[in-house]
């Protein structure tokens, strides 16, 4: 099994989130999956089977290296990247277990970019328990919360659960226990936790925690991101058809996520981000 090893969301030769893509001429099974992905050890790996003969629909699967997880931004745009080198630039369509989408794949001077075009996004409330255990997880108080943003239950392709810092200390001072946020994450059925300082309105800086997948934290997150931009729309906020995340930033690994949407209620999100070949 060839596996290649791409950092998604990278900033040149520097940061991004790595992940595993592994493309198969045939499907294996998830036991086998779920076995590799432990084995190479990054937040997530993507297995992507080959669905006729012309290379531009591939059904894809995401592993942990605990579980299986519905969708992960940043395994499709390291996916993308690879389909690129391995078929051209141009349109790829993903058969997700929950969804289908298109990655878009370019090669760039600094290398490839690519562009996923989410499932579509829902957003709501979060309910009592939701705030109380999450809050309770990271030890924070309603004082420490942004009131330009209620915290909220995001969804874009997976359930993410965010909460906006009003100061950018508390965001890099992030902690919590990896046991304990994965009871929480699981307990409300959610992929991460996203943190969020409000640098401007078409700028943030963010950290995920990924305890649910059995990782501290992400160094960037696309499903979370396309989540967090349908919640952006729901709830009015002007986002001027595009905003950038800045995340990484304080484990040492900086990347950088492109958002476009548009004012659809619902309708599907572009994430964009370069990768680079880890060696």
């Amino acid at each position: 099994m060839d596996i290649q090893r791409i950092a998604a969301f990278s900033q040149g030769s520097e940061g991004g989130n790595p992940a595993g893509v592994v493309l198969l001429q045939n499907e294996v099974s998830a036991e086998e999956m779920a076995r590799v992905a432990a084995e190479v050890g990054y937040s997530e790996t993507a297995f992507a089977v080959a669905q006729g003969e012309d290379g531009r629909s591939w059904r894809v699967r995401y592993f942990s290296p605990e579980s299986e997880v519905p969708f992960c931004g940043h395994a499709t745009i390291a996916l993308g990247a690879a389909l690129g080198k391995h078929g051209g630039a141009g349109t790829y369509t993903l058969v997700l277990n929950d969804a289908t989408i298109t990655v878009d794949a370019e090669a760039k001077p600094e290398g490839m970019m690519a562009t996923l075009s989410s499932p579509p996004t829902k957003s709501r409330q979060m309910n009592v328990s939701e705030l109380e255990d999450v809050m309770a997880l990271f030890g924070l108080t309603p004082d420490d919360l942004d009131p330009r943003l209620a915290p909220a239950h995001i969804h874009g392709g997976a359930n993410h659960a965010v909460l906006p810092l009003k100061d950018r200390a508390r965001l890099a001072a992030m902690a919590y226990d990896l046991d304990q946020g994965r009871a929480v994450m699981r307990r409300h059925d959610l992929v991460t936790v996203m943190l969020v300082y409000i640098e401007g309105s078409q700028t943030f800086v963010v950290r995920n925690a990924f305890a649910s997948g059995g990782v501290l934290e992400d160094p960037a997150t696309g499903a979370a991101a396309a989540a967090f931009a349908g919640y952006l729309r729901d709830c009015g906020w002007p986002h001027g058809g595009g905003f950038t995340i800045r995340q990484g930033e304080d484990m040492g690994s900086p990347s950088l996520i492109k958002v476009a949407l548009d004012d659809t209620e619902g309708a599907s999100v572009r994430v964009s981000g370069g990768a680079r070949d880890i060696m």
